[in-house]
């Protein structure tokens, strides 16, 4: 079924879908390493790219191509590259993108081991780096060199919560020979599609809010043109970093309440945000839907929602916040987000550990900074099990 002028809930369903011999009603697991050919024209021809067809696992398989292509719909671009982890992703697309000597501006408040690969192994191969708040062009602009290719951004930035205006940052990539990549994980292509604002390649931890279930560990890249998606492909299936057939199935499982569920923890979040900036013992709280927030209009501009993730402060600094994790009983101490259930964890210590101190502190990661992940139990719960836990401290 072709879905590319059917609604976004109904893509969720049927994008990427085939039909099988057996008529299956979803698309099956095609748990084999390798495939077997008509005859010896037909292995030349697959291997040559005169025919469509599948070789092995790691160049493509029928239950994984079913997912890059339900995510390139959805995104809007023209196709996907599914990889092992979220890591992957972002690894492929800097192995593609970036060459010795050559240099990438990123969000300095960007997922912890995505800015760690880049200082620690890249810079290996003289691949320079420079980390700024993108939410300020100036600071994007200020930090062109001559040898900059890439502009890596991520809008909301994690654990910030700071969001980037992707058109300005499509015109300055533009304007300045580079690629624009844009990580979309906090939003998912539900509430934001960068591609549609000129990036020219998206990537996505699915370990998140695309499966949903806390699972899986997985990443997608959606591109927006052949030659990129190209390039890309060709670095995740030599660097071995794809994705499995099993993984593949399960997240197009949890794909399909994509907008149900984000629906769902996005209205939780609004009311945890309400309570939360009222409450005695918060010093500080950054969450888009408020108006509160610093880029507030922006993130009504080119999201669809607000999302459910944000983070706070505490009047009592980081041993107040440590107090208030070690206290909650619904919401989980654990890394991750955007899932059912609801996370709450500590950034600067666990996801951005590898971060240097000068490194956190230009980017906000600070001390006293709790990220919280709503997931979609009855806010009613989720409110209380912190009120509980705040009581402590």
């Amino acid at each position: 079924m072709k879905t590319n002028d059917k609604g976004f809930n109904t893509k969720l369903i049927h994008a990427g879908a085939f039909d099988d011999e057996f008529g299956s009603a979803t698309v099956p697991i095609y748990q084999s390493s390798t495939f077997k050919f008509k005859n010896a024209r037909h292995g030349a021809d697959c291997f040559s790219g005169k025919t469509d067809g599948y070789i092995y696992t790691r160049i493509g398989n029928p239950t994984i191509r079913a997912f890059e292509r339900c995510v390139a719909e959805l995104e809007n671009g023209y196709d996907g590259i599914a990889t092992s982890s979220g890591m992957g992703a972002v690894s492929s697309v800097y192995m593609a993108l970036l060459g010795s000597g050559q240099h990438i501006i990123s969000s300095d408040a960007v997922y912890g081991p995505a800015r760690g690969v880049l200082e620690q192994d890249f810079s290996r191969f003289s691949v320079k780096a420079t980390f700024v708040n993108t939410s300020n062009p100036e600071n994007i602009l200020n930090a062109l060199t001559p040898d900059t290719k890439v502009l890596y951004i991520e809008t909301p930035a994690n654990p910030t919560m700071d969001i980037t205006d992707i058109t300005i940052c499509s015109k300055i990539a533009k304007e300045h020979n580079l690629l624009l990549v844009v990580d979309n994980t906090f939003s998912s292509p539900y509430l934001q599609k960068p591609l549609e604002m000129g990036a020219d390649v998206v990537l996505h931890s699915i370990t998140k809010f695309i499966n949903g279930h806390a699972d899986i560990v997985g990443g997608v890249i959606v591109t927006k043109d052949k030659e990129i998606y190209k390039r890309i492909r060709h670095c995740m299936i030599y660097m071995g970093c794809n994705m499995d057939p099993t993984q593949a199935f399960m997240v197009l499982r949890g794909l399909k309440t994509l907008s149900i569920r984000i629906e769902r923890a996005q209205e939780n979040a609004m009311k945890v945000a309400d309570f939360l900036q009222s409450h005695p013992k918060i010093a500080w709280l950054k969450y888009p839907g408020l108006a509160s927030h610093p880029q507030y209009e922006l993130g009504r501009k080119q999201m669809k929602g607000p999302g459910s993730m944000m983070s706070f402060g505490l009047k009592g600094g980081f041993e107040a916040g440590e107090k208030l994790m070690d206290n909650v009983h619904l919401a989980m101490l654990a890394v991750s987000l955007g899932g059912v259930e609801t996370l709450i964890q500590h950034p600067a210590s666990m996801t951005h550990a590898a971060v240097s101190k000068e490194g956190k502190a230009a980017a906000g990661i600070t001390d006293d900074l709790v990220r919280f992940s709503v997931g979609i139990e009855d806010a009613e719960d989720i409110i209380e099990d912190l009120k509980q836990a705040l009581e402590k401290i």
